[in-house]
């Protein structure tokens, strides 16, 4: 009888181990990086554009720190593939508008969000997720990263990893830097994560919704910068790129850019 007792505790305490595990968070993840010896020197993202369909100079040093701590910027220079992203850290009114022209063109992209954004738009984001679309980690608070400490960066990468997870059962892999700013430390301290770090290899100022830049201008400024392995980086926020999106998006096509999705990401 005591034998039989004891082999049910037994049972028990496994189970309820089990359990414990299972239940962990996202959260409990571990940062793990050479704080002593790595650099925190902040890099702050930029690109030289050209008109030519050549890929630009993103800057060849910090573009082998990106790389080597597994990040992506540009890819294969051979295919003819344009990777969409959006960054978004509160909704403007233009998101269900790209949405629709994005399935109109069976266009998949990556909208990067914030905590404020996917507190207040759930619908919004439940949407992005239903129809095949990438969200990223644009963090809780967009701080720009080397001026936080591991644990900061850890609250600010993990607690919304839980909150999508929790609230769409959406896994999030990729991250954009707030601001474009990061250092070799601070890409460690994702990449132990489980992130991967996405900048981008065009961009221009359409963020400012008091300044928003001509239309026509804006679709020539874009469709003349596209270039193989592009990551385009656009602003939800920006009323011209909402009202350029679907020519843009058919003029790249015709010049036999295909859009891909950063799953299918090609170096």
């Amino acid at each position: 009888m005591s034998k039989i007792k004891y082999g049910i505790i037994g049972i028990l305490i496994i189970a309820i181990f089990s359990l414990s595990v299972i239940s962990m968070n996202a959260t409990e993840k571990e940062i793990s990086t050479n704080a002593e010896s790595v650099s925190n020197k902040k890099i702050g993202w930029g690109i030289k554009r050209n008109d030519n369909h050549e890929q630009p100079d993103v800057g060849s040093s910090n573009r082998k720190i990106l790389e080597q701590n597994n990040g992506i910027t540009l890819g294969n220079p051979e295919k003819k593939y344009v990777y969409l992203t959006f960054d978004e850290g509160y909704e403007a009114g233009y998101t269900p508008k790209i949405l629709e022209v994005l399935k109109e063109n069976e266009v998949k992209a990556t909208f990067f969000l914030t905590a404020h954004y996917i507190n207040t738009q759930e619908e919004l984001v439940k949407q992005m997720i239903a129809e095949g679309h990438i969200v990223g980690n644009h963090t809780v608070n967009h701080k720009s990263m080397p001026d936080l400490s591991e644990e900061q960066i850890k609250n600010e990468v993990m607690q919304l990893h839980q909150t999508i997870y929790e609230k769409f059962n959406y896994e999030m892999k990729y991250i954009r830097p707030p601001k474009g700013e990061f250092s070799e430390r601070t890409l460690q301290a994702t990449n132990s994560l489980g992130y991967k770090t996405v900048m981008w290899s065009f961009a221009y100022e359409d963020w400012n919704e008091e300044k928003q830049p001509e239309e026509e201008k804006s679709k020539v400024k874009i469709v003349n910068n596209l270039h193989n392995g592009e990551i385009m980086l656009l602003h939800g926020n920006s009323k011209t790129n909402t009202d350029i999106l679907d020519r843009m998006i058919k003029e790249a096509k015709s010049m036999g850019y295909e859009f891909k999705s950063l799953d299918e990401f090609e170096k």
